[in-house]
């Protein structure tokens, strides 16, 4: 897989036909660009399109890749840019964590509000697990990450970004998927899918809501990410609680309904080092309230 693909991949789904894209954005055959189409699917081992006289239509594969094939896209252009300033002389330096996902939102503010500030920052980027976020500011290797609150901070300080409610999220023609909330009773029964290990901080919220609740749900098996939560709940009818944001990265195929009663809640916070006096950070954390709005848009 090349970024080229993903490239040829993001324009015909921006375009809704192979035609347009090949002609108006990249200026290329409609078969040749067909044939790179094909070629993706076949790297990724399943259909992103469907294909009909009225033009394209991204499968629930294809909708979950575009997310990704785009945060691909920015990571490849930062690397670019990093690479680019490497060759330069010394510009101030900021590294920078996301909780994966969490970019998509936050980024673009995130880099207007520093490069207002600092016009030749050179801003560095990781995407991981919040946990991994956390132990890299400690090892003072970022200077600040958007992450879920720890339970062992240590030597991190943060401040409230946005806070989430959780949702109940399963199949569009679910039983549950006619009523207008889910109270936690409901699910009982149900295939029922935790967040694993690798999220403690969500995985925390969600066991310690069903067990105030009463619920004693033995988990039928754990999940990752947002895309494999997509996979098993649309192969098995499984039902999972997540964040509300995550609405947005869902098919069709899946949807949300909100808890019944008072929801639990999930924080995304800055978190950074307390011995850590940039004045970049300070700057960050100054513009914190805007920044929460750009988060809830």
């Amino acid at each position: 897989m090349e970024l080229r693909h993903l490239r040829y991949f993001v324009a015909v789904a921006d375009a809704g036909s192979l035609t347009v894209a090949a002609e108006q954005k990249l200026h290329t055959s409609q078969p040749s660009l067909s044939r790179q189409i094909r070629d993706l699917e076949q790297e990724v081992g399943v259909p992103l399109m469907s294909r009909s006289a009225q033009g394209i239509a991204l499968t629930a594969a294809g909708r979950a890749f575009l997310d990704h094939a785009r945060m691909a896209l920015l990571q490849a252009d930062a690397a670019k840019e990093a690479a680019l300033h490497a060759a330069q002389p010394p510009k101030p330096a900021f590294s920078l964590g996301f909780l994966s996902g969490a970019e998509i939102d936050l980024l673009p503010e995130v880099n207007r509000v520093l490069r207002d500030a600092f016009p030749g920052i050179d801003i560095r980027l990781s995407s991981d697990y919040s946990p991994s976020l956390a132990r890299a500011l400690m090892r003072r290797k970022l200077d600040a990450a958007f992450i879920r609150p720890e339970e062992n901070m240590g030597d991190l300080a943060c401040r409230r970004v946005r806070t989430d409610p959780l949702v109940f999220v399963f199949p569009s023609d679910h039983r549950l998927a006619s009523q207008s909330a889910v109270a936690p009773e409901e699910i009982k029964g149900e295939t029922f899918y935790l967040p694993s290990k690798s999220a403690p901080a969500v995985r925390r919220i969600v066991l310690d809501y069903l067990g105030r609740a009463g619920i004693d749900l033995k988990p039928d098996r754990e999940v990752h990410n947002v895309v494999h939560a997509i996979s098993m709940i649309a192969s098995t009818r499984g039902v999972m609680m997540l964040p509300a944001y995550t609405r947005r990265y869902l098919p069709e195929t899946i949807t949300t309904r909100p808890v019944r009663g008072e929801a639990p809640t999930l924080d995304l916070v800055v978190a950074y080092h307390k011995a850590n006096k940039s004045p970049i950070l300070k700057l960050l954390l100054s513009k914190v309230g805007s920044l929460a709005g750009a988060a809830g848009s």
